[in-house]
């Protein structure tokens, strides 16, 4: 860190503030699309010390990262590091970030929803979809059992109190 810079609180890095107070793996894994094994490489590509904070960098080093994982499917990294890899609509490997991953996640389940296969059918029910056990977890609305055992404490007072008249 030069002299004349100071600590900055929050970094804007691909649309989102990052805290500054954060180490470089950590606040780059903030970011939607972005894991910790695919920051530690984009931090270690760019030859910065990965215990650094976010907010002891500089302008252009904060620009730099944030070109990287932009366009990481332009770099030379091995396949299984991207997050959208053989993409079913254009066949590409990508880094997704963002409302761009939500989209395209989106858009994977109506098309297995369209083609009723069965995790599509399960997505729709609101089922669990790769294969967890659904007979004690998973629920959703009320509890159920609850109201029951309030009901027949309520029952033996009522009860209780019919006795003593």
């Amino acid at each position: 860190m030069s002299g004349n810079q100071e600590f900055r609180h929050l970094v804007r890095i691909a649309g989102r503030d990052l805290e500054g107070s954060k180490k470089l793996i950590a606040a780059l894994s903030d970011l939607r699309g972005v894991g910790n094994n695919f920051a530690s490489v984009v931090i270690s590509r760019q030859g910065l010390d990965p215990r650094s904070r976010l907010g002891t960098l500089s302008e252009e080093q904060i620009r730099e990262i944030e070109r990287a994982v932009q366009s990481a499917a332009t770099s030379t990294l091995p396949q299984w590091y991207y997050n959208r890899r053989k993409d079913p609509y254009t066949g590409e490997t990508k880094q997704l970030l963002g409302a761009d991953l939500d989209f395209a996640i989106k858009n994977d389940i109506d098309l297995e929803k369209d083609v009723r296969s069965w995790k599509g059918i399960r997505h729709s029910l609101g089922l669990k979809v790769r294969g967890q056990r659904t007979r004690t977890t998973g629920r959703k609305g009320a509890t159920v059992g609850v109201r029951k055992a309030a009901l027949i404490a309520a029952a033996k007072e009522s009860g209780a109190k019919e006795e003593k008249e």
